[in-house]
C-alpha cells in the first residue's frame, strides 16, 4: 500500500487509480521498490559499482554486480499487473518452486 501511495504521488499526470494498478503492465516491481526504498541492491548503503576491494576480496565486486543483475532481472520482469492478477511470469514461479527456495539456510 505504501508503495502504491508513493507511486501515485510521484505521477505527473494525476493520481494513480486502482484500475491503473490492475492494468499496469508498464510499472515494474523494480520501479516501485526504487521509488520507495531507492536502489534495488546496496551494501551498507553503497551501490555495488561504488565499492572497491583489494587482495583476496577483490572477486567480491563481480559477485555483488552479478547479484544486482539477477535481482534487477527478476524485479524488472514482474509488473504490478502480474501481482494484481496473481499471475507471476513462469521464470519467477519456477524460481519460487526450486528446492530450498522457502528454507532459510
Amino acid at each position: 500500500m505504501r508503495a502504491a501511495l508513493q507511486l501515485a504521488a510521484s505521477r505527473e499526470d494525476g493520481p494513480l487509480k486502482a484500475e491503473a494498478i490492475a492494468d499496469a503492465q508498464d510499472i515494474s516491481i523494480a520501479d516501485v521498490i526504487r521509488i520507495v526504498d531507492g536502489p534495488l541492491v546496496s551494501l551498507r548503503g553503497v551501490r555495488p559499482p561504488e565499492l572497491s576491494y583489494t587482495g583476496p576480496a577483490e572477486s567480491l565486486l563481480p559477485l555483488w554486480i552479478a547479484l544486482r543483475s539477477n535481482v534487477r532481472e527478476i524485479l524488472e520482469g514482474v509488473s504490478l499487473a502480474d501481482v494484481a492478477s496473481a499471475q507471476l511470469p513462469a521464470e519467477v514461479s519456477a524460481l519460487s518452486h526450486a528446492p530450498g527456495a522457502w528454507v532459510d539456510p
